[in-house]
């Protein structure tokens, strides 16, 4: 067995919310012990800012150049792009495909979750609205329909974590009940539904949402659309893309205030984040990215972001949100949104993924199941 290692902090966060000089000691890959006293021998390592559970991205498309997909090279440069940028944990998210490049893609996903380097798959997609499909190839839009569900499951040897729904499209509620009662979370999305409509998807099994008010009908006062149902069922887990762009940040800092505990930051990365501007693919679309601003070519639809994670949590925190509502939206919050065991939090038996911030909230170090990665 590994020598136990001793990491003492000047804040950290535990289970209980953010705290004054905390430390944790991690044997193997996990944590042993972790307590908000005295340390009981000398530190190893001593962080003077801030220690957090490795961050949690449960929807991301790509970084580092690359996408998720079926070419491993590229899911490697993904997984290692965001994990330099303090995220431990990911689900690797899929863009619309036929049904027989799907299935394909999340045989070779599964290979990854299988050894522990992904933890699930999310198909965002195909079953969305034309009308807000966003980054999606529209002739390759479907009908949920149950049998090629259970087919897409079977092909990833069930590591589907998340389907993201638009549940007005016909057999949509009965999509929902199935996938819930298959224990895959649903998050709505990419969709056009109202408010009752919504209201139905939740009452059939949908617990999530895919980047709130993002591809969805705007909130208006006599017609508020997905967003408010989402919004304020206590039930539902709202992903928000943090980045200034996709929501004004102060819309994001009124969510997070409202529904601290269901609050989920999410990238909704492509290939550009953390990499260069320029000319890319996503899903067979076209994608220009100016400014680390990804759209469409052509057109100004976005196509999702260039984000990582550390850089929502300041933009969060910049937007006035307490850090300890912004750090636990990255990491305790997402886990318990896809019910990701071991991760998210600073406790006894779970891994060893730390993230080390400055007082700045920038990525200083990173350990992995244990192992400094960074």
């Amino acid at each position: 067995m590994s020598e136990p290692i001793l990491i003492a902090a000047a804040s950290m966060l535990t289970p209980f919310g953010l705290i004054d000089n905390g430390w944790v000691e991690v044997v193997g890959d996990r944590i042993e012990v972790w307590g908000d006293s005295t340390p009981p021998r000398e530190p190893d390592i001593r962080i003077e800012g801030v220690l957090s559970p490795g961050f949690v991205d449960v929807h991301s498309h790509g970084g580092g150049g690359a996408n998720f997909g079926d070419d491993p090279d590229q899911i490697e440069t993904v997984l290692a792009t965001h994990l330099a940028h303090g995220t431990t944990t990911m689900v690797g998210s899929l863009v619309t495909a036929g049904l027989d490049d799907l299935a394909h893609q999340v045989e070779v996903m599964s290979t990854f979750v299988a050894d522990g380097r992904l933890a699930g798959t999310h198909l965002e997609g195909p079953w969305l609205a034309t009308k807000y499909k966003g980054a999606h190839t529209e002739k390759l839009l479907l009908d949920p329909r149950i049998d090629d569900i259970a087919r897409i499951l079977e092909a990833s040897h069930h590591t589907v974590k998340m389907v993201t729904m638009a549940p007005e499209k016909t057999g949509g509620i009965e999509a929902v009940s199935y996938l819930a009662d298959h224990g895959v979370m649903v998050a709505i999305g990419h969709t056009a539904a109202d408010f009752d409509t919504t209201q139905a998807a939740i009452a059939a099994g949908a617990r999530g949402t895919t980047h709130l008010f993002n591809a969805m009908p705007d909130l208006l006062h006599r017609s508020p659309g997905p967003a408010l149902a989402l919004w304020r069922d206590p039930r539902v887990w709202v992903e928000l893309i943090c980045d200034g762009v996709h929501v004004h940040p102060a819309l994001v800092a009124e969510v997070m205030q409202t529904k601290a505990d269901h609050a989920v930051l999410v990238t909704d990365a492509m290939a550009a984040a953390a990499f260069d501007d320029g000319d890319y693919s996503l899903g067979g679309l076209p994608v220009e990215v100016r400014d680390s601003v990804a759209r469409i070519a052509g057109t100004s639809t976005i196509a999702g972001s260039t984000l990582t994670l550390d850089r929502a949590v300041r933009t969060a925190i910049g937007a006035g949100v307490d850090p300890g509502v912004v750090l636990q939206a990255a990491t305790a919050n997402p886990a318990d949104y896809l019910g990701l065991e071991g991760v998210g939090r600073i406790t006894k038996g779970n891994f060893a993924d730390l993230t080390c911030l400055d007082a700045d909230f920038n990525v200083t170090r990173v350990m992995r199941r244990g192992v400094w990665a960074k």
